[in-house]
């Protein structure tokens, strides 16, 4: 399976380029390449059989190939991945489209799913008292595709407050779908950064959904 790494001056991701959302971290190679292995089951029983129809899980690294490294920033390092693989730069054809945003959706539904399994829950901190709300987890989250929707090159402004989450959700697939069909928004003159492609938004996107699903599984135990 074909990987690339980030790697940062503290910290480098190891993400798997045919599956969004799937990328883990370590303190340099291994310890990710490791870390992305422990966390393939994890991944698949998270978005369910059909988003990963036909992924082929690997045994141990040995059955990865770092297609690519790129060079990490201060966001590698804080925790995110946060640079473009070349492998991101390439186009999509209607049926790899349709499969990025199957990932995507089964991302936000087990997102979903798992809030409200443990709506009630009290999420554990850390041992300094660290570790945000379960509210603040779910508005985190909402305003970080708030904001990967701007780094596509889209805009959202809710029409109703009950339903942000689904009408934001709406206009990312729309944008991804725009802008796979080769549109380009125009942009305003405050913008300094290029768009992000649609391959990286999705995997951008998944990528931190799925961490926060999996940290409030973790921590309420």
């Amino acid at each position: 399976m074909d990987v690339y790494l980030e790697v940062g001056r503290k910290r480098t991701f190891a993400c798997a380029i045919e599956w969004p959302g799937w990328s883990r971290s370590g303190r340099d190679a291994a310890d990710a390449l490791e870390a992305l292995v422990a966390y393939g089951g994890r991944y698949r029983k998270t978005l369910g059989a059909s988003a990963t129809r036909g992924l082929t899980l690997p045994k141990t690294g040995d059955a990865l190939r770092v297609a690519q490294r790129v060079k990490g920033n201060a966001t590698t390092d804080f925790g995110a991945p946060s640079i473009t693989p070349d492998a991101d730069r390439r186009s999509l054809d209607d049926d790899e489209l349709a499969r990025q945003i199957a990932i995507l959706r089964a991302s936000w539904k087990a997102f979903d799913r798992t809030a409200k399994r443990h709506a009630r829950a009290t999420l554990r901190t850390g041992p300094r008292g660290g570790g945000r709300s379960l509210t603040k987890i779910v508005a985190h989250v909402l305003e970080a595709d708030r904001a990967y929707l701007s780094g596509l090159g889209g805009k959202f402004r809710a029409a109703t407050s009950t339903n942000e989450a689904t009408e934001l959700r709406a206009a990312f697939v729309d944008m991804l779908e725009r802008r796979a069909n080769g549109e380009t928004p125009a942009l305003g003159p405050r913008r300094t950064k290029p768009l992000w492609t649609p391959r990286y938004t999705v995997r951008r996107s998944a990528w931190h959904v799925l961490d926060h699903v999996w940290e409030i599984e973790d921590r309420a135990g």
